[in-house]
């Protein structure tokens, strides 16, 4: 992959004088087109040896192009906050929106590569890495991001004598440092290294592209004709037609089994027990969130369920037992603009918590495969891949120490209509009853379907589904409770082994 770029590419100057204009031009065009059109984002990945022109040639973008719709981003050592997400939160939040060109230096490649060069990390974390990158890389691919790699190259000798010219001119000196002269006698390793990893992170959506970077005017044609191209060859496809106005007939459900209508719903409590339980399982909670190891852990704490099944009164439970300064609740729906213009997942990844901290999800990145599968406000083939980029997102929480509790509260259809009239009547819950809820009642079974296949597909080892019984409302707080609190205790019990 890297034998063609050691080559001595040139062009004359002559020859850079005649394109560039050109080439500018069509860019900023593009560009233009890109923001009217609106209808997908471009992330560029910037990547290579020291010295071979990564600076230079984005410098040179932003000056080709109009740099106030660019967002450039550098990705040094994770700061405190970041190392307290996992990494790739830093990564999106960074995402461009749509219409937007986003550059990113040093990306999620970086970390793996460097750490199995140091030798930090072995083969067998290294390959987790490039299945979690490659994953990652087709979910933006499949959400409609235009993803350009490039990985800028020069052959040992190359990178030597343009450290030694950065070196010599006052001007660039300050590009030199101890740490490039250190990676430049690691050459060879990161050769070693690099090659197959590009290879294997090298896929039909997002290949990478491998610019020669010893001459400055090639290097630049080169990038700027590449993404002139990738950039014009998506706008002018044609737009993806628009979902029919009727819904399409739901297909049949995935696995024929059906884990709500097996649930008992009307589970005894009585208010004498359930004060006894309240107060037993909140002060338990509050003792697991106080103690000096839950500071080395977070937890996100997932609630759906049937319209009027209760969640919102079992949230407060929760955070009854909680510091206010400790948890953020996350009440989720319909998505804003700025929510559209980003993949699905963007607007739930900004919520992350700290160690140390709660976030409470009332609805969640689940709506993709509840409420936008039986609205059709998405197509099937988005949200039938959710199922397995929620579980990639998921896991990727809990290798970081995230405890995942996710809960569906479950009323008969029944004690729904029960419940929307006495909203109806009681003054101070009239907000909760909207002609969505009524709406959404008429397609009860179609929801069902959609909750038995969420449940079947997305209840891991990991990250189980706990289902609530919540007929009685009781009932259902305690065992919320005491499913939170028994999973932030096993955590803490984790993390002691583990030291």
């Amino acid at each position: 992959m890297f034998e063609s770029a050691e080559l001595e590419h040139k062009i004359d100057k002559a020859t850079y004088r005649r394109g560039e204009p050109k080439l500018r031009e069509a860019l900023l065009n593009a560009q233009y087109d890109l923001k009217v059109n609106g209808r997908f984002p471009v992330l560029i990945l910037i990547a290579g040896v020291e010295g071979a022109g990564k600076g230079e040639t984005v410098n040179l973008l932003n000056e080709w192009m109009d740099p106030r719709h660019i967002y450039t981003h550098a990705f040094p050592e994770r700061s405190d906050e970041e190392r307290e997400r996992p990494p790739l939160w830093r990564f999106w939040r960074a995402l461009p929106p749509k219409g937007r060109i986003g550059v990113f230096f040093g990306a999620w490649h970086t970390y793996p590569v460097v750490a199995r060069v140091r030798g930090e990390i072995g083969e067998a974390e290294f390959s987790q890495h490039i299945a979690e990158i490659l994953r990652f890389e087709k979910m933006l691919s499949d959400e409609g991001v235009l993803l350009l790699k490039y990985w800028f190259h020069l052959s040992r000798g190359q990178q030597k004598a343009r450290l030694k010219a950065l070196e010599r001119d006052p001007r660039t000196r300050w590009k030199v440092t101890d740490l490039e002269w250190k990676y430049f006698k690691l050459y060879k390793k990161f050769v070693r290294i690099c090659e197959p990893f590009l290879r294997r992170t090298s896929t039909g959506e997002a290949p990478w592209i491998v610019i020669p970077g010893a001459d400055p005017l090639y290097r630049a044609l080169s990038v700027g004709r590449h993404l002139l191209a990738a950039m014009r060859e998506r706008l002018d496809e044609k737009p993806v037609e628009r979902l029919p106005d009727k819904n399409p007939p739901m297909p049949e459900a995935i696995d024929r089994r059906d884990v709500i209508n097996s649930l008992e719903l009307d589970q005894p409590m009585t208010r004498d027990r359930y004060q006894k339980e309240l107060e037993k399982w909140q002060g338990r909670l509050n003792l697991a969130a106080r103690h000096p190891r839950f500071r080395r852990i977070s937890v996100v704490a997932v609630f759906e369920g049937n319209d009027a099944a209760g969640k919102g009164g079992a949230i407060r439970r929760v955070t009854q037992a909680l510091d206010a300064r400790s948890y953020f609740n996350v009440s989720v729906a319909a998505p804003t603009e700025e929510e559209r213009a980003q993949p699905y997942l963007w607007r739930f990844w900004r919520h992350i918590p700290r160690r140390g901290r709660f976030t409470i999800f009332d609805r969640s990145w689940y709506g993709r495969v509840l409420v936008e599968r039986v609205e059709g406000f998405c197509k099937e083939p988005d949200w039938m891949r959710a199922y397995k980029e929620i579980n990639d997102f998921e896991q990727a929480l809990t290798r970081h120490n995230i405890v995942v509790v996710k809960f569906w509260l479950a009323i008969s259809k029944e004690e729904q209509m029960k419940r929307f009239k006495l909203r109806e009547k009681v003054a101070f819950k009239r907000f909760k009853i909207t002609e969505e809820d009524w709406r959404n009642r008429k397609k009860w079974d179609a929801y069902e379907r959609a909750v038995c296949d969420m449940v079947d597909r997305t209840s891991t080892s990991i990250a189980p589904w706990t289902l609530v019984e919540a007929n009685n409302k009781y009932y259902a707080r305690v065992k919320v409770l005491r499913t939170l609190t028994r999973a932030v205790e096993a955590a803490l019990k984790r993390v002691k082994q583990e030291g």
